[in-house]
């Protein structure tokens, strides 16, 4: 990239200069003759590079070539005293005012960068300055929260602003000079005032609030050896005793009542035991059963499965048994017994 050379009129409050640095390379192009051409009112020869290059820095040198770049529409006064109403056309008229950015030229380099430098005039630097100290600050510091340095800060806000608006230069394509109007001034065409909006509106930067505080965390100091926590916390638990390994083929088997036994033993499992056969065992008591009997019945109407029915008890016959005294009263229930009267009296005989 070349370097960019700029003359000292283009420094940061700088008077303008008396001439413009133009510099024209070894062919003039064809529409660049036929602006100076147009805005001439006197009908100067444009035969050579140097009869073109005097003409166009004597119409930029003169004290009326001030160019409009664009313009901003901008609210008169802070937020909090702008007018309320219900009609927006009133509030646009009383609340807004509207703020011309005007330049000049201070450098044409038709060789290098192809570029034209426009510098702020000082009645525009001197209106985006009253703007910003008025209006913008104030409304700034009223959006924000207050901090111990706000004002400090705000103020140093406005001055870096006084030294960027006092420092902008606006570069654009030479081209821009196809705008060129009578006595020097004109206006940018092609929509690059969109782009002068752009770079002057980003000058006005935000009030930012400081950072938040880093809070420290308190972390407590590391235990010393000799220190009675540090001996307190470097004993060690008791010892646990834990059973010995066990073989998958000496488990130990899941009922209670049979010792564990291995194939080292010589004595078999069943000798541990033994007594286990001695111990009688209660017989279960017999099943209740009712006594046969057969209904009326109605299979003969219907077919079903056969029934399956639970073998008569063998009953004694009534020779069989002792006589009965008188008195003695000795029926069958009906749950398929003798009467416990009967057996009460069997046992005492």
């Amino acid at each position: 990239m070349p370097p960019q050379l700029l003359p000292a009129s283009a420094a940061a409050f700088a008077p303008r200069a008396s001439s413009v640095n133009v510099v024209l390379g070894s062919k003039v192009e064809p529409w660049l003759t036929q602006t100076l051409k147009r805005i001439n009112k006197i009908k100067r020869p444009l035969n050579s590079v140097p009869q073109h290059q005097r003409c166009l820095t004597e119409t930029l040198s003169s004290p009326n070539a001030i160019w409009t770049l664009a313009s901003l529409l901008l609210p008169k006064a802070p937020e909090a005293d702008l007018r309320k109403d219900s009609d927006p056309l009133v509030e646009a008229l009383f609340n807004h005012q509207m703020l011309h950015i005007e330049a000049y030229i201070v450098h044409v380099d038709m060789v290098l960068r192809n570029e034209v430098a426009y510098k702020l005039t000082p009645e525009t630097i001197d209106s985006l300055i009253a703007y910003h100290k008025d209006i913008h600050c104030v409304d700034a510091k009223a959006n924000t929260y207050d901090w111990s340095d706000k004002d400090k800060q705000c103020k140093k806000l406005h001055d870096d602003f006084v030294q960027a608006v006092n420092k902008f230069v606006f570069r654009t394509h030479v081209s821009a000079l196809e705008g060129l109007e009578e006595d020097g001034a004109g206006e940018l065409l092609g929509g690059r005032s969109e782009e002068v909006k752009k770079s002057v509106l980003g000058l006005f930067r935000p009030l930012l609030p400081p950072p938040p505080k880093v809070v420290d965390v308190i972390r407590p100091p590391p235990l010393l050896p000799s220190s009675p926590a540090a001996a307190l916390w470097s004993q060690s638990p008791p010892p646990v005793s834990l059973p010995a390994p066990v073989e998958s083929w000496k488990t130990l088997p899941s009922s209670p009542g049979v010792a564990s036994t291995s194939a080292d033993s010589g004595a078999p499992i069943w000798t541990t035991i033994g007594g286990i056969s001695e111990v009688q065992v209660p017989s279960p008591p017999p099943a209740l059963s009712q006594p046969y009997s057969q209904p009326y019945s109605t299979a003969g109407l219907y077919y079903s499965s056969p029934a399956v029915t639970a073998p008569i008890p063998q009953l004694p016959l009534p020779s069989m048994l002792a006589p009965v005294p008188c008195g003695i009263s000795v029926g069958f229930n009906t749950f398929g017994g003798w009467d416990t009267r009967y057996q009460e009296y069997a046992t005492t005989m």
